[in-house]
């Protein structure tokens, strides 16, 4: 029989694929990164089946649109009642593992805007009817990430497994405010920690003056990004001395904002090194010059989720303190990487690398992520390498979607995926004509008047952005323009185009309807 292999699953926060020097980027110093893509294949045209972190990574988790998993939007939990891919590689023997930020459930601990309001004239349901969904996902089962309550660790007040890993050591947060199970190791390392977090405690630094960045006084070493990289390697060592195989979801917080690199990944770039996107300052939806006003009048407070227009010094400032958390994943996952060397497990572990979302960091002017669906903020890095099955430096430029990747890892480990699973095995399989990204926003946000639902549909060469409610819409060649500039959406020459995609969008969201559950009989 096969040896059944193992699997490391590195994935970042809010990290865009041109972020690596093996896409492209010159500036950042991503060595290790790069080498498993020498390696290996690395995927050029990867796309978020949301651009959000909870929706996406329960699309991670079951191979599913957010549309069919349910978590539309940031503060929905994953069901308990979804099967994950996870939970069929532990069924099969595999020994699984989760080090770092998992959220799938929310671990703000803010109540949720009320969207059920009364009706005058009319009698309000009883609680538990409110919902067209029964279980709703409230109540203490999905209560287990809210950092509030994050007493004691996540392993002590689970009752077997959380989303199939049996083993969980869990960051929520990010930059220097991450909490969980990191924070309270931290606090055991040191007890006054809680005074090296925040703006309120930062180093002293004139030359970086940008929205949610400061120069934190976290020491490298007590860093959540090093924390994660110290758990991993004591979980792999003690998978060395077992037959099981293993899998290991090694998931880092970071490059998502606040920007607090910290010790020497402060300033390990310079600002004025960065060069501005091509498309900054340029584009004119109404959001982007809603955020453009705001930011000329004051009025943004920018220190929040929502993305905002930043200047060029600022962008320049956000992306080089962005590049220092890169480099320090970078310096994690090669001794990670390392360990694995040491312990004899390499040649039988495939490494596998991607981020959940990208981030605008620039483009058109803008930080962070929502609503808009330009190629940063849906397109990440994939990448495999897999020392049983060597390639020297492939590169993939077929349509692919986060939803492949967990029918990928079961193909890999020779398992067969459950009924609904709508990923497609991206080795053994041909490219869909088009890719569907999904986004409900869970509040209104600067430029819009209501909650935005927002359907992408990507192809080889085109983008197209339908939302609900408003009088615009998006299309873009990205042949002919790459970097998202001039939208064709309305130009009479390209409605013949226009026409092509909705039916393609709509015969691909067709296939993405839900065939779970299986019926019982045949009627």
């Amino acid at each position: 029989m096969t040896k059944r292999p193992n699997f490391l699953f590195i994935i970042t926060d809010q990290h865009r694929a041109d972020h690596l020097g093996c896409y492209g980027n010159p500036i950042v110093r991503t060595p290790n990164i790069d080498a498993i893509a020498a390696r290996g294949t690395r995927w050029e045209r990867f796309y978020v089946a949301n651009p959000i972190c909870m929706p996406n990574r329960a699309s991670i988790m079951t191979g599913r649109m957010p549309s069919v998993h349910g978590g539309r939007h940031n503060g929905i939990p994953l069901s308990r009642d979804h099967a994950t891919f996870v939970e069929l590689l532990r069924d099969a023997g595999y020994r699984t593992g989760l080090i770092g930020k998992s959220h799938l459930q929310s671990f703000t601990g803010l109540p949720a805007s009320a969207r059920f309001a009364p009706q005058p004239g009319l009698a309000v349901p009883s609680p538990h009817l409110r919902d067209a969904v029964k279980n709703n996902r409230h109540g203490p089962e999905y209560d287990l990430e809210l950092a509030p309550r994050w007493d004691r660790p996540l392993a002590e007040r689970i009752d077997g497994d959380y989303y199939g890993f049996e083993h969980v050591e869990v960051v929520a947060d990010h930059g220097d405010r991450a909490s969980g199970d990191y924070l309270l190791w931290a606090r055991q390392q040191c007890p006054e920690f809680d005074r090296l977090t925040g703006p309120e405690n930062a180093l002293p630094d004139n030359r970086i003056d940008a929205p949610q960045a400061w120069r934190t006084a976290v020491p490298e070493e007590l860093y959540s990004t090093s924390w994660i990289a110290d758990r991993a390697q004591a979980w792999l060592a003690e998978r060395a001395g077992e037959d099981a195989p293993f899998f290991l979801q090694m998931s880092f917080p970071d490059p998502h904002h606040p920007f607090t690199p910290p010790g020497r990944y402060w300033d390990m770039y310079d600002p004025a090194d960065i060069p501005l996107p091509p498309s900054f300052g340029k584009g004119d939806l109404p959001p982007i010059r809603a955020m453009r006003e705001a930011l000329a009048r004051g009025t943004d407070p920018r220190d929040n989720q929502n993305p905002f227009a930043v200047t060029a010094d600022e962008a320049r400032a956000l992306i080089a303190l962005t590049y220092g958390m890169i480099t320090m994943i970078d310096d994690a996952v090669g001794r990670v990487l390392a360990r694995l060397e040491e312990l004899g497990l390499a040649d039988d572990t495939v490494v596998i690398f991607t981020s959940d979302h990208g981030d605008y960091m620039g483009d058109h002017g803008l930080m962070l992520k929502l609503l808009l669906h330009y190629q940063g903020l849906i397109r990440v890095p994939f990448i495999w390498h897999d020392p049983q099955h060597p390639v020297a430096g492939a590169v993939d430029r077929g349509l692919a979607s986060s939803i492949d990747i967990s029918t990928t890892i079961l193909a890999r480990a020779g398992i067969q995926p459950y009924n609904g699973i709508q990923g497609r095995d991206l080795f053994n399989s041909d490219p869909p004509e088009v890719i569907i990204v999904e986004e409900d926003s869970q509040r209104t946000m600067i430029g819009f008047d209501r909650p935005q639902r927002v359907r992408t549909a990507v192809t080889e060469r085109y983008r197209m952005s339908l939302r609900a409610g408003e009088s615009w819409n998006e299309l873009y060649d990205l042949r002919d323009d790459p970097h998202e500039i001039v939208n064709l959406y309305d130009d009479p020459a390209a409605a013949r185009t226009r026409g092509e995609l909705t039916e393609a969008m709509i015969r691909r969201m067709i296939e993405l309807q839900d065939r779970a559950p299986l019926p019982a009989y045949r009627a």
